[in-house]
Order: C-alpha cells, then sequence, then structure tokens
C-alpha cells in the first residue's frame, strides 16, 4: 500500500501571518539569523487502491486538502 505525503502551502503573493508571528518568536529566542518562515500543512495519505493513484491524489488536494484559490499543493508517492 503505498503513501502519498501531500504538502500544501499558501501562494508566494500571500501574506502569511502565522509565518511572521513564527519568525518573530524565533527573533525573540535570538534566532535572528531566521529571513523568513511560511507555515503549511503536511498530510500523509495510505492509499488501498493504486488504480489511477496520481489523478486521485490531485482530485483529492484540488476538491477538499487546498483551497486552490489561496495555495499551492504538491505531493509525492513513497512505496
Amino acid at each position: 500500500m503505498p503513501r502519498v505525503n501531500v504538502f500544501v502551502t499558501l501562494k508566494p503573493s500571500l501574506l502569511d501571518a502565522q509565518g511572521r508571528v513564527v519568525q518573530e518568536g524565533l527573533h525573540s529566542l535570538g534566532y535572528n539569523e531566521v529571513s523568513s518562515v511560511r507555515i503549511g500543512k503536511f498530510l500523509e495519505l495510505d492509499i488501498e487502491d493504486t488504480e489511477n493513484l496520481d489523478e486521485k491524489v490531485h482530485s483529492m488536494c484540488e476538491r477538499f486538502l487546498a483551497n486552490t484559490v489561496i495555495e499551492n499543493f504538491r505531493y509525492e508517492v513513497v512505496k
């Protein structure tokens, strides 16, 4: 049964308020070398039916896992 790793991130043109808060927190702890932080989602899917796997995962991402208006997604199949 393959595992699919899905990565969802905000589109680069959008302000990432959560990322900014994390960056400021790191700076307050003395990690001033961090120049940017972007927050995203990571999902692991174990999929039983491998027929048309790529098509199915792409559809899942577009229809439910990512808000494609403001987010990008990519995925990788790990066997």
